[in-house]
């Protein structure tokens, strides 16, 4: 075997790799919102052929992490006023069905994987690296949603989770006084959803989800929003 069929067989292509990647850079702003993806660089980067990257590229926007326009190109998912409305509008309705079935339905495995996730958090925390901060913060809420088991829930879950997390970049990026303790009680709040769902306890793992968004809905305020937007009426939580 020559070196370059040597080199094209250790070169096997990991899609799931890729997709991990490519997921990772776009919640994390890496890819910034609306940003044209070209192809050829992007084969040449992460060293795949034209038809598995579209393959790749397919899956990304029925996700909703990218954009793929006819006769215009591919983007990532941009990121407006008006996303960010119905983020708002919709985030509190999901994130509190998707804890009551967490908690519903979790075995002791699925509760030790997400305290695995949750140590990851911690860690990242703990380390001041926002970037992973934010990457496992996302998993830790998207392991809740495969604990829920909800195929309608889901892609749901999924399309809040990538402008959360890309919000989160602005508010978390931002230096201030109160921002540790702010960290401090995120972890807090997961620790306690954890133990909430490993007790089956629906009505405080919905409140504890509650409280968690209502802090991360105050940093979005504070950092994010005009003053005119219409919030959603917590009420509608449940």
């Amino acid at each position: 075997m020559t070196n370059s069929n040597t080199n094209t067989a250790k070169k096997k292509i990991n899609k799931s790799d890729i997709l991990s990647t490519l997921r990772r850079q776009i919640i994390t702003m890496e890819l910034r919102p609306g940003a044209a993806l070209d192809e050829a660089e992007l084969c040449a980067k992460l060293e795949i052929s034209r038809t598995p990257l579209r393959e790749i590229l397919i899956l990304l926007s029925s996700e909703g992490y990218i954009q793929i326009r006819e006769n215009r190109g591919t983007f990532v998912a941009s990121m407006d006023y008006h996303t960010i409305r119905r983020l708002f509008q919709t985030a509190p309705m999901i994130y509190s069905a998707i804890s009551r079935l967490a908690a519903e339905n979790a075995t002791s495995q699925q509760v030790d994987e997400l305290a695995k996730h949750q140590s990851r958090f911690s860690k990242a925390m703990e380390s001041q690296s926002i970037e992973s901060m934010i990457y496992y913060n996302d998993c830790f809420h998207h392991y809740i949603g495969i604990i829920a088991d909800n195929a309608f829930l889901m892609p749901s879950l999924k399309r809040l989770l990538i402008d959360h997390a890309r919000i989160g970049n602005t508010f978390w990026n931002n230096t201030r006084a109160e921002q540790a303790e702010e960290m401090r009680q995120a972890s807090k709040d997961h620790d306690q959803l954890i133990a909430a769902i490993a007790d089956h306890d629906v009505e405080t793992a919905v409140e504890i989800t509650k409280m968690h968004w209502h802090a991360s809905k105050g940093n979005i305020n504070k950092y994010i929003m005009p003053d005119s937007i219409v919030e959603a009426d917590d009420s509608k939580m449940g």
